[in-house]
C-alpha cells in the first residue's frame, strides 16, 4: 500500500546535497542519507542574529536573559561567539522573527502601585493585578485567552468592588459559622480578604488556582 504523505529526505551524491520530496512512499536516490528532516527549521544561528533581534526588541541583554530563561552571562557568551551558535534557541529567535509582539504579550508591566497580586493556575499566571488601595484604583493584564482562566472573565477594567468581589471569592466567606475560630487559627484579628489570602493564598480545594501577593 502506497505511503500518501510526504517524506523529506537530505542526501548526499555527486551533484551535492539536494532536498527531495515525493508524494508517493519513501524513495531512496542513488547517493548516501544522511538524515530524514521532519521540520524545516534552521540548524544554526549566530552573534550577529541574536544581537540584531535582541535590539529590535529593545531588550537589554539582562532582559533577553530573562525572556529566554537562561543566564546573562549566556547572552554575553552568544554575542561573542564566532562559531556557529546551536541548540533550542536557534527555532525560538525564528518565531521572534516571525511573531516580535509574542515579547509584549508575555512582558509583566513595570510595577507603579504598592500592591501587585498574581493570579495563578497551577505554575502559570493567569491574570496580573495592580491596585492602589488608598486611591481605590486597579489595572489588570491577563496573560490567557481561556476566559474561565481569568481572575475577571471578559471584563478588562474591573473596578475596585469588583477586585474585592474577587478577592472574597478566593476566601471563605464572612458569614461562615465560627469565623472568629477561623481567623484565630490564622492569627488574624478580623475578617479581611487581602490578609487572609496573604495566610491561605486564596487556595481552594475545588480548583487548581492560588494567589501570590507581592508588596
Amino acid at each position: 500500500m502506497k505511503n500518501n504523505y510526504f517524506n523529506c529526505f537530505l542526501f548526499t551524491n555527486n551533484r551535492g546535497c539536494d532536498l527531495i520530496k515525493k508524494k508517493t512512499g519513501i524513495i531512496k536516490p542513488e547517493g548516501e542519507i544522511v538524515k530524514e528532516r521532519l521540520f524545516i527549521t534552521p540548524e544554526y544561528t549566530t552573534a550577529k542574529e541574536i544581537k540584531k533581534i535582541r535590539k529590535e526588541l529593545h531588550l537589554t541583554q539582562k532582559e533577553f536573559a530573562e525572556f529566554i530563561n537562561c543566564s546573562k552571562p549566556t547572552v554575553e557568551r552568544w554575542e561573542r561567539s564566532e562559531d556557529v551558535i546551536r541548540g533550542p534557541i536557534v527555532p525560538f529567535l525564528k518565531m521572534l522573527q516571525k511573531y516580535p509582539e509574542y515579547e509584549q504579550e508575555v512582558k509583566v508591566p513595570e510595577k507603579v502601585w504598592p500592591l501587585r497580586i498574581w493570579y495563578m493556575y497551577d505554575q502559570d499566571v493567569c491574570t496580573l493585578i495592580d491596585v492602589n488601595e488608598r486611591e481605590r484604583k486597579v489595572k489588570i493584564k491577563n496573560y490567557t485567552d481561556k476566559i474561565m482562566f481569568r481572575a475577571f472573565g471578559v471584563m478588562e477594567e474591573p473596578d475596585y468592588n469588583q477586585y474585592i468581589e474577587f478577592l472574597e471569592s478566593r476566601c471563605f466567606p464572612e458569614s461562615r459559622d465560627k469565623m472568629k475560630l477561623i481567623l484565630k487559627d490564622l492569627g488574624l484579628p478580623f475578617y479581611d480578604p487581602i490578609m487572609i489570602i496573604e495566610k491561605t493564598e486564596g487556595r481552594m480545594a475545588e480548583d487548581d488556582f492560588w494567589i501570590r501577593i507581592e508588596r
